[in-house]
């Protein structure tokens, strides 16, 4: 059950479809959550792990894994304008969700792996600079 829930840890938390490719404009909003972040996901149901912990890079509203899963997990999804993250994760035939919301410094939502487990999670953005839209 370990890789079921790397799956999921991007989370940065978040059970939804991927959120659309963003607008020049939302482009340049999405800035604002640049940066790397420290993510922990907590199990509510289900058959995965009480806790796991992961770092993600956000990089002009894409997100990326930077530690903590394993080489064969995906992901895909952006952060929008407004902080809104949605993600679509898989390992192998599993698949998760993760949707909520960033604000300039912390963050939270949701995530699921199927049937198999769900949760909340948390970010915590590192470093003290905040960067601003353009």
């Amino acid at each position: 059950m370990l890789k079921v829930v790397t799956l999921v840890a991007l989370a940065t938390g978040f059970a939804g479809p991927a959120l659309a490719p963003a607008r020049a404009a939302d482009a340049a909003a999405s800035r604002n959550f640049n940066g790397t972040w420290s993510v922990e996901l907590v199990t509510e149901s289900g058959l995965c792990d009480s806790r796991y912990n992961y770092a993600v890079s956000v990089q002009e509203g894409n997100v990326r894994l930077v530690s903590g899963a394993d080489a064969s997990t995906r992901m895909s999804g952006r952060v929008g304008a407004d902080g809104t993250v949605g993600l679509s994760v898989s390992n192998g035939s599993a698949n998760g969700a993760v949707s909520g919301r960033l604000q300039a410094r912390s963050g939270g939502g949701t995530w699921k792996v199927s049937a198999l487990c769900s949760g909340r999670w948390t970010a915590r953005r590192h470093g003290s600079q905040v960067a601003q839209a353009e």
